[in-house]
């Protein structure tokens, strides 16, 4: 049976999902607010944590799946997929409310929009190599 390298990282990626995710769920119960955020700038900057990973992921995930199930080599499809994990765990640490541009969000940020776009360069080579 054929398991692509890229299930590896669509893995640990959900378990970073989960934690994001389970923080929002803390925060909610400890605050007693069950929609929106109240206000709350804990649970607003937890929302905008998740909702950063929820609106970059998928679609680096996918496009890295795509990489690795053409054929991308294996030091290639490790390499994006490093990046992307270590990318998506430093970004929330970088989400504050006082400051817009902090190292972890930058590096974060930063990584991620490179591996979308190594994979989007790959995929073309891919395509006219074939």
């Amino acid at each position: 049976m054929l398991v692509n390298l890229s299930s590896l990282y669509a893995g640990l990626l959900a378990i970073i999902w989960f934690v994001l995710f389970a923080m929002i769920g803390r925060l909610r119960s400890q605050l007693n607010i069950s929609l929106g955020d109240g206000g709350n700038p804990a649970l607003i900057l937890a929302g905008r944590r998740y909702m950063n990973f929820i609106e970059c992921t998928p679609f680096a995930m996918l496009l890295l799946y795509i990489v690795d199930s053409n054929g991308g080599g294996v030091m290639w499809v490790h390499a994006l997929g490093i990046i992307l994990v270590v990318s998506r765990i430093i970004h929330p640490f970088g989400l504050t409310i006082e400051k817009m541009n902090t190292p972890a969000r930058i590096l974060g940020a930063g990584g991620t929009v490179f591996v979308i776009l190594a994979c989007a360069v790959t995929l073309f080579w891919q395509y006219f190599q074939r």
